[in-house]
């Protein structure tokens, strides 16, 4: 063999390596991958729990509904039974649920962000009102501040697997809750143009802060006709009762145009039977009794269908978020919603772990990857949520970021055709160099078919160790630390900042290092 020849062997042998690692060109596995092929009922056992349902709705009805929203329930059909409880028909609760929403569009301020709630899409994002956050320098919680959800706000802006962001962390160096309030949504719109969540403490609190929303989609009443924010609420409180200062949010955000959450939080063995079954039937009901009374406010309004069933460790009657029964109550919940046809939100990668260990990954992965196959349209807490929703971590959105990229990949499947079976290929691999290594084919499927993931460590044992022998906690912590370092984002204008700021009470953050104690 000439020298020329060695040598062009060797430029091609670089470039074929190059090429292996260099990033797919098109994502194999993007966000909205369709779910639903698990199923832990069967459709004879869902028709049992939505009968149960039905009749708790219509036999026992709803508690504490207050005086606006009983004149607006009785007069489209409810019934007074007594006691101060309002029965909901059968056939009002049908009505209501063949008037819903079906699909709607989730809008980001940049519409390339807008995702479609419905159908069996599948969307990870976030939620949760930690109080805590796992600081990037000590490893361990202190108090949740406003930088920090800033901070939050712009790391997921990086990650492509974070659909939307909702308010992860509460801001406890803030007393005033108008100013809580204004604050969180000042820092949604300052760092991400995603579609975004948040939550109103009052219904006073809401018009101001569309004011805030129609300055940065606009002008007066610009956000009403693209809502951009979605409200996080939870108007029925388990059990079987609504809650007053939640309804009055809910008639407001009608009133704005503001898409819904509607949130039912039951928690098995305390405020919702401990059998699984019993405890679909009555979270069903309560979730369906949110949907009665938007859709007699407003017939069609965009509302998810948030049925979160959450689950306690009833020896003791702490929160358990990272369980077995969490994995099979929200896959069923997801079942249940989409088998009636509404756009379905459950709740999942809820870990109860502290740090990021072998338990924070089992729990996650388990949770997460159930609600995704059974089809739940819009999976809250999925992203950075640790300590049973009392911790956020950065490291965590990192890291959940890769592992919905895995589960989209899983939901994927396995395309089969006669150009991905190829018999002609597999004869002439088998009779020519005896390999597929360097065939179109497989090229091809490189960077169709296959996630490589850019945390996750696949070198050899010697490698790892020359390369210091992290674990996935550290690197999760240095690809954190730089994208707080330097993505610094503000989407919005000077004059719109100014403006929200000539207005509101905007509190300083800094810009500096992020993740740590103030």
């Amino acid at each position: 063999m000439t020298d020329s020849s060695r040598n062009l062997r060797r430029s091609g042998r670089k470039s074929r390596l190059a090429q292996r690692a260099a990033p797919p060109k098109v994502n194999p596995a993007p966000p909205g991958q369709s779910g639903g092929v698990y199923r832990p009922l069967s459709d004879t056992d869902m028709g049992h729990i939505y009968a149960t349902a039905l009749k708790l709705l219509a036999d026992l009805g709803m508690g504490e509904v207050p005086h606006r929203l009983w004149a607006d329930l009785t007069a489209a059909g409810a019934t007074d039974l007594g006691s101060g409880r309002l029965g909901l028909p059968s056939a009002m609760v049908e009505d209501s649920i063949a008037k819903a929403a079906k699909r709607f569009i989730l809008h980001g301020r940049d519409p390339n962000q807008s995702i479609e709630v419905g159908g069996d899409a599948v969307y990870f994002g976030t939620g949760g009102a930690a109080l805590n956050t796992l600081d990037l320098k000590t490893g361990r919680y202190r108090p949740s501040t406003l930088q920090d959800l800033h901070d939050f706000a712009r790391l997921q802006d990086t990650l492509t697997n974070v659909s939307w962001f909702t308010r992860c962390c509460i801001a406890t160096d803030v007393p005033d809750m108008f100013d809580l309030d204004v604050n969180t949504a000042y820092a949604l719109l300052r760092n991400t143009t995603k579609p975004v969540a948040t939550a109103f403490t009052l219904a006073d609190h809401v018009d101001p802060i569309v004011q805030m929303f129609d300055i940065a989609a606009g002008g007066d009443g610009a956000f009403a006709k693209r809502p951009f924010v979605k409200a996080h609420i939870s108007p029925v409180i388990s059990p079987m009762r609504f809650g007053e200062d939640a309804v009055d949010v809910v008639y407001k955000c009608i009133e704005h145009n503001i898409p819904m959450s509607c949130i039912t939080a039951a928690q098995a063995g305390a405020t919702a039977p401990a059998t699984l079954a019993g405890f679909l039937a009555q979270s069903l009901a309560e979730t369906m009794a949110s949907l009665v009374m938007v859709n007699v406010l407003s017939p069609g309004f965009p509302m998810v269908f948030s049925n979160w069933p959450l689950v306690i460790d009833l020896r003791s009657g702490a929160f358990a978020g990272g369980g077995g029964e969490t994995a099979l109550l929200n896959a069923a919940s997801a079942q249940l919603s989409n088998w009636l046809g509404l756009p379905s939100g459950v709740a999942c990668s809820m870990t109860d772990a502290k740090a990021i260990d072998a338990q924070y990954g089992v729990e996650k992965g388990v949770t997460s990857l159930a609600a995704a196959l059974a089809g739940g349209n819009l999976i809250y807490e999925s992203s950075g949520m640790t300590a049973a929703l009392l911790g956020a971590s950065f490291e965590a959105f990192i890291l959940d970021d890769e592992m919905h990229a895995m589960t989209y990949r899983a939901l994927r499947g396995i395309e089969v055709s006669e150009d991905n079976l190829d018999f002609d290929a597999i004869s002439s691999a088998i009779l020519g160099d005896g390999h597929f290594l360097g065939s179109d084919q497989t090229y091809d499927a490189m960077e169709r078919d296959y996630h490589y993931p850019k945390l996750a460590n696949r070198e050899q044992p010697r490698t790892w160790e020359d390369d210091g022998a992290q674990d996935a906690w550290a690197r999760a912590r240095i690809v954190a630390k730089r994208i707080l370092d330097t993505h610094h984002p503000c989407y919005l204008s000077t004059d719109q900042d100014q403006h929200i700021r000539s207005r509101f009470n905007i509190l300083p953050t800094r810009k500096a290092t992020a993740g740590e104690a103030l």
